[in-house]
């Protein structure tokens, strides 16, 4: 409950150093180097400006910085430090010279991200020297660009706009063109709001929304990316082995060739990704050149005028009436809008492949917005221009055959261009043609100027696309593995050579590829890989509105053109999309993010990446607790609210167990400690222990809060938390703290702190609960000797670690001696010998009590002695008590005081009580001789116990009465025992009964006593508390504030 002195009392930081005996001088101090790293290498950066200069005078004071702001886990193994508060507060109380350092070492803990991911470091360590990293165009532009310039361009296309007409087809087109750039102007906004680490979607959606959302689509992402790779591939394949058999160069049959090929081109892709990105980045701008020399082949071919043939197949060179035929939809049976829509716009999905590698470009920030935003533009443009060719110039059925040309003008044909134009093609109504918009996937290659050309630019779409996924499967799995959120994936994490490369993470990319290449129905799997990507833009819209609407100040992107509301229309078109696309793909897709968010979210990663998720509750939280304070507290919606003196959060568990099993997860528990104290001793104390403690409240599931405070004394330390702990409604109604089982032997100032707390909760209306165990409650001795080995054990392992390199040989190391290090562990463990065997006795019962309401409690009983009416807390605390899992073998046994000669009665109208009241109990005992007066042997014992405390005035003359008043005024007079004698009767009797009557009961509840203020001295009072639950099992003294927390009214 208190602390008198801290652990060496003073603030320790290593940003200066107070030896000396001058008055404050301020050194000037060269940063690190320029490399991050320490200047052992010879390498300086220039000295900043003195801020002498600045100023004009001396200050411990630093100007603004930027590595002031850099993360823990800076590459440089140091960071900035500016000195604390503390520092500048205390520092002129003091002598000494203070030399404050511009970095100091890392502790290395509590560091949100591995040396190799600090991007904010000014430059690049030892072993990133020389990395590869990309600017916009070769970054970012280049890679959406041929991600979204997929195969549709040149084979499907053309069917889209046959199937829906241009005025459909340039809706499909901008639609998805809508949903992308939206999902873009959210991204930007993301990733424009701070540094962007590698990891491209899976980082920006685990920063914004937290891990839970993050681990889910992470994984589905990446695995997404892994499949695309082989559907890719097959496509390629597929395009192949159309060539083999045309030229009749089948190797084995069409099934296992495509299979051949396939594993053959994923090989070589492997090996491109793998000699690095560099390498990669090349590959992907050979295949860009083709891909638009194959689209401004499609555009030259449009303007060659058109042969017999390719009449015969319905290529005319551009022609009005054509563009207006073409403009209405014409849907085969079966299609629809959202049918053709549906198999357009996975066409359309390509926009992140720039931000997949965002580890690896310059400047993430500004690369990936103008980048992707270019791309979607460019993109959407060359669809809608070669579209739009396309259907000036190409009929929509024909049938290839050079002799359906007339020379009467009988139109009747399904085109009546085509008739117009010389060419019948009636038999198209009739029989399904193989010509034409709506049936040939070839239309491109034989409007093109040269057909190969086309059949290169699908080579190079398909290749592009399995490159980019190749690349981004690994970069995304590794970034989540490196999050540790799943932790049997930590394998993955490691990354090699200077761009950090995942190699593990390609080798199980390529293994999932020739597995979906060799057994996988890529037809089957294609609509839930389109559906994993919808997701990720759906949460990336959604990650951008929930930031906004959490209206956090941290939320502050650079990226102005966006709009939450507008993120929330994309998510949920992306959601609607992904239904278009395929329904039971997408109902695949929710129940596999629905699984791993609730893995994730069970796991609980130990990750703090401040995500809109928290903005949110801490908005909810304070809306919530504003609009509880604008109403009454009503009787029915009473629950317990504990503040509990436990001291540190370990110390007295049994106390902490209770507590949380009265407010579990439905009620408020704060665990509270005093520091007594210097408050410039005990401060930095406190504050080290407030994160310490509340983690270790997480650690052990107990949900409850802690605090603490800095007094001179217990008392009004535990006044101050009285008054001020909780925040509207969500106040602590009840005060609970453990019997000072001392009070006999300890100072008199304690006892008088003790008791003022009890009346200060009663002046203040709380509830109030004191537990009492026989073996104690306090185990802080044993908390501290864990301490201590602990840190004796540390200290021998770092010494036992601590390695030298031998001079002259590359290899050789060699280990200090172990005599140091055992020398400081046997000095440790000999401070404190092995206790007395009765000691040890009673210190392993102590831990025994400690543990004992941790555990599910066996089957027997909570007795109540419910003698007063105090509002009902005596009864209801038990009850809840009972609902718990761990009592739940336990039944309630009430005990009430009654009137010789109507037991039954009054156990009738208890009975009636409680049945109104809804709370079962087993057994309700009368008991009808509580005034009868004690035994004399307890009458001794209390007496005994008393006896040092009492004044003994009642043979003393007027004079030496106030004398000995005046000199102890502790003391328990002898008109104060005379005046509460039938008080202290009652207390001593009570004792006798609970030993008849709730000896073997797993807990006992009894009303607690009440001493007036002023009247009954601190010594009897704790006499009355003392005798009252002396030698019985664990007992709770509960006196609530007289107001009704049960009712029977609905």
């Amino acid at each position: 409950m208190e602390k008198y002195k801290a652990n060496g009392g003073e603030n320790v930081n290593p940003a200066y150093d107070r030896s000396g005996d001058e008055p404050p001088c301020y050194d000037e101090t060269s940063f690190s180097g320029a490399n991050g790293n320490a200047v052992s290498n010879g390498e300086h950066r220039t000295v900043r400006p003195s801020v002498v200069s600045a100023f004009g005078h001396d200050t411990l004071d630093r100007v603004p910085n930027i590595d002031f702001y850099r993360n823990a886990g800076s590459v440089s193994g140091h960071r900035a430090v500016r000195p604390s508060l503390q520092e500048l507060h205390d520092v002129f109380q003091k002598n000494g010279a203070i030399s404050v350092p511009d970095t100091v070492e890392d502790d290395g803990e509590g560091s949100e991200v591995t040396p190799s991911d600090d991007v904010e470091s000014s430059s690049p360590t030892e072993n990133n020297k020389g990395a590869v990293k990309f600017g916009w165009i070769k970054g970012v532009l280049v890679r959406c660009m041929l991600n979204i310039w997929g195969v549709m361009l040149f084979i499907r296309l053309s069917w889209v706009f046959g199937q829906a007409g241009w005025g459909l087809g340039i809706v499909v087109i901008l639609l998805s063109c809508v949903v992308t750039t939206i999902t873009c102007l959210s991204m930007s906004a993301i990733c424009t709001n701070g540094v962007v680490r590698g990891g491209g979607a899976y980082y920006l959606i685990s920063r914004s929304l937290g891990p839970e959302f993050g681990g889910s689509i992470g994984l589905i992402f990446a695995f997404a990316n892994a499949v695309a790779v082989a559907m890719y591939v097959v496509g390629f394949a597929e395009t192949v082995v159309d060539l083999l058999i045309e030229n009749n160069a089948i190797m084995v049959d069409q099934v296992n060739d495509i299979r051949i090929i396939g594993c053959i081109t994923v090989l070589l892709l492997l090996g491109i990704s793998v000699a690095g990105m560099e390498w990669e980045a090349k590959a992907q701008i050979v295949l860009l050149i083709i891909l638009l020399v194959a689209i401004v082949n499609v555009f030259v071919g449009t303007f060659i005028p058109a042969t017999e043939s390719k009449k015969s197949k319905g290529f005319f060179n551009y022609d009005s009436r054509i563009f207006l035929e073409n403009f209405t939809p014409n849907f085969s049976t079966g299609e629809t809008f959202f049918s053709v829509f549906a198999i357009f716009f996975p066409a359309a999905t390509g926009i992140l492949a720039g931000a997949n590698i965002s580890g690896d470009l310059k400047d993430p920030q500004a690369a990936i917005p103008k980048g992707t935003l270019l791309a979607i533009i460019i993109t959407g443009i060359t669809y809608l221009a070669v579209a739009l060719c396309v259907s000036a110039t190409v009929v929509r059925e024909a049938t290839g055959n050079l002799n359906d040309n007339i020379t009467a003008m009988v139109c009747g044909s399904p085109s009546v261009v085509a008739c117009e134009l010389g060419y019948d093609f009636t038999s198209c109504g009739e029989a399904k043609c193989k010509f034409g918009l709506m049936n040939s996937f070839q239309v491109m290659t034989m409007v093109s100027g040269f057909g190969p050309l086309i059949t290169a630019g699908t080579f190079s779409a398909t290749l592009s696309s399995a490159l980019a996924s190749l690349v981004s499967a690994p970069k995304v799995f590794q970034a989540l593995c490196k999050d540790n959120i799943y932790t049997i994936l930590r394998f993955f994490a490691k990354g090699y050579g200077k761009n950090n490369e995942p190699i593990r993470g390609y080798v199980l990319t390529f293994i999932i590829s020739i597995a979906f290449i060799l057994i996988g129905d890529l037809n089957v799997i294609a609509p839930i890989i389109s559906n994993f990507f919808l997701a990720s833009y759906a949460l990336i819209n959604f990650s951008c509105f929930h930031a906004s609407y959490a209206k956090s100040p941290g939320w502050r992107p650079a990226y102005k053109f966006y709009n939450m509301w507008l993120s929330l229309v994309g998510a949920l078109l992306c959601c609607a999309v992904m239904f278009v696309i395929n329904w039971w793909a997408a109902l695949i897709t929710y129940a596999l993010e629905i699984l791993l968010y609730i893995y994730v979210t069970v796991k609980k990663p130990d990750v703090n990446w401040g995500s809109s998720t928290q903005a949110v509750t801490f908005v909810s939280s304070v809306n919530n607790a504003l609009s509880l304070s604008g109403k009454e507290d009503h009787v029915k919606n009473f629950r317990p609210q504990i503040l509990t003196l436990t001291g540190s959060a370990r110390t007295r568990p049994a106390l902490l167990e209770l507590a949380h099993s009265f407010s579990k997860t439905f009620g408020l528990c704060i665990t509270c400690e005093v520091f007594v104290g210097p408050r410039s001793e005990v401060l930095q104390e406190m504050n080290a222990g407030m994160e310490k403690n509340q983690l270790w409240l997480k650690k052990n599931n107990r949900k409850a809060f802690y605090t603490a405070v800095v007094s001179d004394s217990f008392m009004k330390g535990a006044e101050t938390l009285l008054q001020a702990s909780g925040l509207g409604r969500m106040k602590p109604n009840i005060l609970m703290m453990g019997f000072k089982r001392n009070w006999m032997t300890t100072d008199k100032d304690e006892v008088r702190n003790y008791v003022g707390v009890l009346h200060d909760a009663f002046d203040f209306e709380y509830g109030t609960v004191v537990l009492r165990m026989n073996q104690g409650l306090d185990i802080s001795q044993f908390i501290h000797a864990e301490e201590e080995m602990l840190r004796a054990a540390r200290e021998q392992m770092a010494m036992e670690n601590d390695v030298i390199p031998m001079e002259g040989k590359g290899k050789g190391l060699f280990r200090k001696s172990r005599n140091p290090s055992q020398q400081v562990l046997t000095t440790r463990v000999s401070v404190s010998a092995p206790p007395p065997l009765h000691v040890a006795k009673m210190n392993e019962r102590l831990m025994a009590a400690s543990a004992q309401f941790r555990m599910k409690q066996p089957k027997g009983t909570i007795d109540v002695w419910w003698l007063f009416d105090d509002g009902g807390l005596t009864l209801l605390l038990p009850y809840i008590l009972t609902t718990r899992k761990k009592w739940k073998d336990c039944k309630l046994r009430i005990f009430i005081a009654g009137q010789p000669g109507r037991s039954e009665l009054d156990k009738q109208e208890m009975t009636s009580l409680l049945e109104k009241f809804r709370i079962n109990c087993s057994d309700i005992n009368v008991i009808d001789d509580i005034h009868v007066n004690p035994r004399s042997h307890s009458r001794k014992a209390f007496e005994d116990m008393i006896e040092p405390f009492r004044l003994h005035e009642r043979s003393k003359d007027i004079a030496e009465i106030e004398a000995m008043r005046r000199n102890s005024p502790e003391k328990i007079t002898d008109e104060e025992l005379d005046t509460f004698e039938e008080k202290t009767n009652l207390q001593i009797r009570l004792n006798e009964l609970l030993q008849e009557n709730s000896k073997l009961a797993n807990l006992i509840i009894v009303s607690m006593p009440i001493a007036r203020k002023e009247s009954v001295s601190d010594y009897l009072y704790m006499a009355w508390l003392d005798i009252l639950t002396k030698n019985l099992p664990p007992t709770v003294l509960i006196r609530g504030n007289h107001k009704s927390v049960l009712t029977f009214y609905s």
